[in-house]
């Protein structure tokens, strides 16, 4: 790994990073500041977060932009590929190619729509679904650990903030896909 030069304001400690006040205590830095340490422990707890599935997804010849896809198909069978483009904010072309992939090698299937026969729906198949539960539990292994670490209302003050980190305007969106989603596996 590169070293790392950090140059901060707020006394980074030894490696790099700074300790956060104590609780209760004035913020050692203005409002204004960039709030470094979350940031970069948003950083760093993204890598750590992703790098799991990224070391199974590699032996496939897959990359994070397939595992996106594949979380989401899972989660919402029958999507159209219009919703994915939304979700993912990616191009036509980027989830073309992979969609293709996946398709080629069998984690979903396109079929089109019962109503509107020009509509694309997205299903994982059975590999596809053992893929997305693979992943999944690699995932929610290293969720588990963090909250056991930190005790009760973990689950909940995570869920608070990271919603709140979701642009206003788009919130009631997400948390209604989350839910939509958590009632389609429950009735599945």
């Amino acid at each position: 790994m590169a070293d790392i030069n950090v140059n901060t304001k707020i006394g980074a400690a030894a490696g790099g990073l700074a300790e956060h006040p104590a609780e209760g205590s004035a913020p050692a830095a203005a409002a204004t500041d960039p709030a470094w340490d979350i940031i970069e422990l948003l950083f760093f707890a993204y890598r750590d977060f992703v790098g799991d599935p990224d070391e199974v997804l590699s032996k496939l010849a897959f990359g994070r932009a397939h595992h996106r896809v594949l979380h989401f198909v899972n989660r919402n069978p029958g999507m159209k590929v219009a919703d994915l483009l939304d979700i993912l904010n990616i191009t036509k072309q980027s989830l073309g190619r992979v969609l293709k992939q996946m398709v080629d090698q069998g984690y979903v299937v396109q079929k089109e729509g019962a109503q509107d026969r020009r509509q694309r729906l997205l299903y994982v198949t059975a590999k596809g679904e053992a893929l997305a539960l693979k992943l999944a539990g690699l995932q929610t292994q290293r969720i588990n650990r963090a909250f056991a670490e930190l005790g009760p209302g973990a689950h909940d003050a995570a869920r608070r903030f990271l919603t709140a980190m979701i642009d206003a305007d788009n919130r009631e969106g997400v948390l209604r896909l989350i839910a939509r989603a958590d009632r389609y596996k429950v009735r599945s």
